[in-house]
């Protein structure tokens, strides 16, 4: 806040993102446009089968291309297993290291086989076609609900692999004693992030034996932590730089180019690349984990909520990466968004031969609060309640327990989203519209969603931040941040900007680098804005405190007597005697031989809900089965919005994701083969902007203890409500119960099938 007490200057205003006019103008270099020196080219080799052992791999032809360099596969690289998503070094729990560079064993189609070094890309490529292998076909399985048979052995391990409880209350008791109880089972299937930019990486070897790698990641420090495991290096002979993004939404949080990258720099002593094009992104990469839920609820006729279950099947695919975490996080949400003293949730993850899952907005919530919400309409049906209604007698209120033991909810304001939203989407009105005959029928739904704000209570959860005034008054903070497109460097800027009472602009922030960032556990778990922006937030102070008191020595005053306003300072005694903020940096270096620099670290000390109320009407064509959304209103609860604008595009983004989960998008796999259907842009279907309805964002601004100016965080939160109310409005339209997502046109038909008998 400015020292005269007139409010907030800059957070809370719209500044435009930080490199905004680069990227329009093409000015921006993301990886995949690096040419280094010598740079050689990389490409793989994919299994085209669901599960097999490779019995041989013959490369001599390849081999016999000239400007190919070398071929490599799981008999000339390391063997050292690793798990995809462990991000700090000591990480143990919920962690089987069942991944190697290359695999003697397959286990679905995309499994990565070998890899061609070459000179340029259309030599490796060339090189690739002309390797032979030889495979042992195995049984496969790709059914999550068949994988608990344990016919098919894709890991030494009985399915399911993992499972975990959380429970609080007595739930067996009463619904022993219910008078109602409402089940449903619901479906969610895997999706691609579809990022614009795909997966890519450039590592580079030095002299001296270390690596750099230049990755658009999102925890840098992962990727140096399991690039050093394989490569059995020391951390500081591993330097990791965050380049620009085009795009992630979780895809890249994981360490999956990495680590082979890194080998091929290190053994042919080149810079390499290796970039996927987008059938290789959606085959091989990650996908968002498949879930299967069965969900029953038990309430009184007033409409309370007396008891609730969950049993939850999560699709981990081929490859343990986060099947165990994202089970644990999933139980978790559910504690958090409505009152009910009586609850369990009981979550598998078993593996399948498919795609491997692992990190996407969200992390799993919208699959857990699909299955929550689905059956919340099931259960307001069941009693004859208007859904709002229901939801509103039975949610969270601001500082409630967390009953799963987990730290206190904090200013959670979901009640004041619904009925903020209602209001702005006229529910009560729609909902007594009189439904439309004939051919097309329109439906209004609505959902509610939490979603956490860091780490604190499961993992440590802290940022250390150097922060340095120039001498010209500019500053510079130095950082782990990653920026993935959505604001982060200017919001942050925007937070010191407050503080020190100066423009943004004279403020440089570089994203993150290994070898000059202090730690940071990455741009995960939505702690960026809430945990990182209150570190931002803290040293700012501290600096500020630095310079007041520097200052004071200048003006023979006290630190309180010195102003600090629109980069000038004075002593409020003598405030016709006024200096540049460069001034004083100045003379303080001069006279005082001492920098105004500070670091320090930030530990996180809570991590409250965000919270969101989506409303939705669609229209239906029974003829085709074919949706169209025609309006959403999204009020979500931020604490405070550092920058309106960006939040509101975050919002955008994360509805146009939950559209495209709700109706659309699925990486479909042909159970015979194990072949992925989708594997394009032209039958894996995103929503395109002509195909977006109307949207009405709400924010509801009422604070937060801990976060920055109240600030808390809306990127992943921002999808995970959007459809289950899409598919509540379609249920409403129909009058159907459909529970599987996505809901095509097929599944549209055959839900309209038993009506029309």
């Amino acid at each position: 806040m400015g020292e005269e007490g007139q409010g907030l200057k800059y957070v809370g205003k719209n500044l435009p993102i930080h490199d905004g006019a680069a990227k329009v103008r093409g000015r921006i270099k993301y990886t995949g446009d690096l040419a280094l020196e010598g740079m050689l080219i990389a490409k793989l080799l994919f299994s085209p089968l669901p599960h097999a052992k490779i019995l041989s791999i013959d490369a001599k032809a390849a081999l016999a291309i000239p400007g190919v360099i070398g071929v490599y596969t799981h008999e000339n690289t390391p063997k050292t297993h690793y798990n995809s998503q462990v991000w700090f070094d000591g990480q143990e729990a919920m962690t089987l290291e069942d991944e190697r560079i290359f695999t003697d064993t397959v286990r679905f189609v995309g499994d990565k086989v070998a890899a061609v070094l070459a000179v340029d890309e259309r030599t490796a490529q060339e090189a690739l076609g002309l390797i032979k292998v030889e495979y042992e076909a195995l049984p496969f399985n790709v059914d999550p609900e068949k994988a608990f048979d344990n016919v098919v052995s894709i890991h030494p391990v009985q399915e399911p692999f993992f499972t975990k409880e959380f429970h609080c209350g007595n739930s067996d008791e009463v619904f022993e004693q219910a008078e109602i109880i409402v089940e449903d089972r619901v479906e969610t299937p895997k999706v691609h992030h579809a990022a614009m930019e795909p997966h890519v990486c450039i590592a580079v070897p030095d002299h001296n034996g270390k690596i750099t790698i230049l990755t658009p990641c999102q925890i840098m420090y992962s990727v140096r932590l399991t690039v050093a495991k394989v490569l059995g290096l020391p951390f500081n002979k591993v330097r990791v730089i965050k380049t620009p993004m085009g795009g992630s939404f979780g895809g890249k949080q994981e360490v999956i180019l990495e680590p082979l990258c890194a080998y091929l720099a290190q053994s042919s002593e080149k810079p390499v690349k290796l970039e996927l094009n987008r059938k290789e992104c959606i085959i091989s990469t990650r996908t968002r984990t498949k879930v299967i839920g069965v969900v029953k609820t038990a309430v009184d006729g007033r409409g309370k909520i007396l008891a609730r279950d969950f049993q939850v099947i999560a699709d981990t695919g081929a490859y343990t990466s986060n099947g165990a975490a994202i089970v644990s996080a999933m139980g978790k949400k559910l504690f958090r968004l409505y009152r009910v003293d009586n609850q369990r949730y009981q979550g598998r993850a078993v593996h399948t031969n498919t795609t491997v899952a692992g990190a996407c907005r969200g992390y799993g919530t919208p699959q857990i609060m699909a299955i929550s919400e689905l059956n919340i309409d099931s259960t307001a049906r069941r009693l004859g309640m208007d859904p709002l209604e229901f939801r509103v007698k039975n949610l969270v209120q601001p500082q409630d327990s967390d009953l799963s033991g987990g730290p206190s909810l904090g200013d959670a304001r979901v009640i004041e989203c619904a009925l903020e939203g209602a209001k702005a989407f006229e529910w009560s009105e729609k909902r007594a519209r009189e439904p439309l005959v004939g051919r097309y029928k329109r439906g209004v739904g609505m959902a509610c969603s939490t979603h956490g704000n860091g780490y604190y209570g499961a993992f440590q959860d802290f940022v250390t931040m150097t922060l340095r005034m120039l001498e010209d008054g500019s500053m510079i903070l130095l950082s782990g941040l990653h920026e993935l497109g959505c604001g982060t460097i200017t919001s942050t800027k925007q937070i010191i900007a407050e503080v020190m009472d100066m423009d943004p602009d004279r403020i440089e922030m570089s994203e993150g680098d290994t070898e000059t960032s202090p730690y940071d556990i990455g741009s995960q778990a939505s702690r960026v804005m809430h945990v990182c922006g209150a570190a931002a937030l803290k040293i700012a102070q501290s600096v500020k405190g630095l310079f007041r008191s520097q200052a004071a020595f200048i003006f023979k005053c006290s630190p309180e007597d010195v102003v600090m306003c629109d980069e000038m300072t004075w002593s409020i005694k003598e405030p016709d005697k006024r200096l540049t903020y460069g001034e004083i940096a100045r003379t303080v270096q001069r006279q005082h031989q001492l920098e105004l620099i500070i670091t320090e670290t930030y530990r996180a000390t809570d991590n409250p809900g965000s919270y969101g109320a989506n409303f939705v009407e669609v229209e239906v064509d029974t003829l085709t089965g074919l949706i169209k959304v025609l309006d959403v209103v999204a009020a979500f609860d931020v604490g405070k919005a550092i920058n309106p604008d960006f939040v509101k595009g975050q919002i955008y983004g994360g509805i146009q994701m939950g559209v495209g989960f709700a109706l659309t998008e699925d990486i479909k796999i042909d159970p015979l083969t194990g072949i992925v259907k989708s594997d394009s842009f032209a039958n894996y279907h995103i929503v395109n902007a002509p195909d977006m309805p109307p949207m009405r964002v709400i924010l509801i601004e009422k604070g937060e203890n801990d976060g920055p100016y109240g600030a808390k965080s809306i990127g992943e939160i921002a999808t995970c409500a959007i459809a289950p109310a899409i598919v509540s409005a379609v249920n409403h339209a129909l009058g159907t119960n459909l529970t599987v997502l996505p809901l095509t046109p097929e599944r549209i038909l055959m839900g309209l099938l038993p009506q029309k008998k």
